[in-house]
C-alpha cells in the first residue's frame, strides 16, 4: 500500500510546538529540514539541537539558527530530544554511528535520511528499534520536495503522523510499507532534480552553439520548462499526446525527436536510473 500526502499549513502547532529535535549532519539537507519545520512552528527553536562534525561550520550555522543549540558531535555526551535525525552522508554513517557518545533512550524515535542504508543496518548499529527511513531531493530547500519514507515494525501510527507533519513540511510525502522500494524512489526523485539539471544545461548549450546569448538562452529554456510542468499538470492528454501536440509531421520538433531516438536517449537515460538504484543498494553494504 502506498499513502500519499502533501504539504499543508494546517499543523496542530499546540501539540508539536514542544517537540525537541536533534539533527546529527547540519549539512544543506539537515538544515533545510530545520528551517521548514521552524517555518510552520512544528517546533520552537529553543527545542532544535544541530549537530555537525565540521567546527569550521559552527559560526555560519549558530547565525542562522541564533536560538538553537549548535554542538560538535563529539562533545555530545547527552541527547534530549524526541526525534534524532540522521543526516549524514551514507557513507559516514558506520563511524558516526561507532563513535556516538550519548545512548539512546527508549522513547527516542530516529528518522534517517540517508540514501541506501536499510533499517535493520541502522537498528543493528545504533542498537535501538525505533527507526523511520525517508528519502527527500533537494527541493526541499524551497519546500517543494518529495519524500519517501517507511518505518520500522513497532512504529505506532500516532509516531508515523509526527514523522508526516515534519516531512510535508519540506513539501510532499508518500508513505511506502515495502521498504525495498526507497532505493527507486532514491534514484527516481533524490536523484531525479541533477537529470533535470543535466538535461537543462544540455539545452542551454545548444542554444548558445545556434549563437543565443547564454542568458536569453536560459531564459528561453527555464520558462519552457516551467511552462511544460505546468502543461503536465493541468492537461488531462498523457505524455506520448502532449508530444504529439509539439511534433508536428516533417518539423522542426520532429527533427529532434528522431535524433534521440536514433541515439537510444530514452534508454540511455532509464539505465542511468536503473544504475542509480544499484548504487543505492550498494551503500547499504
Amino acid at each position: 500500500m502506498i499513502i500519499f500526502s502533501q504539504k499543508t499549513t494546517e499543523f496542530n502547532t499546540k501539540k508539536h510546538k514542544q517537540m525537541k529535535i536533534a539533527i546529527i549532519g547540519a549539512g544543506n539537507m539537515g538544515l533545510s529540514f530545520s528551517k521548514s519545520f521552524l517555518k510552520y512552528e512544528l517546533i520552537k527553536p529553543e527545542n532544535l539541537h544541530l549537530i555537525t562534525r565540521n567546527q569550521s561550520k559552527i559560526q555560519k550555522i549558530s547565525e542562522e539558527f541564533p536560538k538553537s543549540q549548535i554542538s560538535i558531535f563529539e562533545e555530545v555526551n547527552d541527547l534530549e530530544a524526541d526525534l534524532i535525525i540522521i543526516a549524514v552522508k551514507p557513507q559516514d554513517f558506520k563511524n558516526v554511528a561507532e563513535n556516538i557518545h550519548f545512548k539512546l533512550k527508549e522513547n527516542q524515535m530516529v528518522l534517517s535520511i540517508m540514501a541506501g542504508i536499510k533499517i535493520e543496518k541502522i537498528q543493528k548499529l545504533l542498537n535501538h528499534p525505533l527507526v523511520v527511513r525517508a528519502m527527500p531531493n533537494s527541493p526541499t530547500l524551497l519546500g517543494m520536495g518529495i519524500t519517501g519514507y517507511t518505518s520500522a515494525e513497532g512504529i505506532s501510527f500516532s509516531q508515523l503522523i509526527n514523522i508526516e507533519r515534519l516531512l510535508n513540511s519540506t513539501g510532499r510525502s508518500v508513505y511506502l510499507e515495502d521498504e525495498s522500494l526507497l532505493d527507486g524512489v532514491t534514484a527516481l526523485s533524490g536523484s531525479g532534480p541533477a537529470y533535470f539539471y543535466y538535461i537543462v544545461d544540455a539545452m542551454i548549450k545548444a542554444g548558445m552553439q545556434m549563437g543565443i546569448d547564454e542568458n536569453l538562452s536560459k531564459l528561453f529554456v527555464k520558462q519552457t520548462m516551467l511552462g511544460a510542468y505546468h502543461l503536465i499538470n493541468n492537461s488531462d492528454k498523457n505524455l506520448e499526446e502532449l508530444i504529439k501536440d509539439v511534433a508536428s509531421k516533417g518539423g522542426t520538433t520532429e527533427a529532434a525527436l528522431k535524433t534521440f531516438e536514433d541515439n537510444n536517449f530514452k534508454e540511455i537515460l532509464q539505465k542511468g536510473i536503473l544504475n542509480a538504484e544499484k548504487r543505492a543498494k550498494e551503500l547499504n553494504g
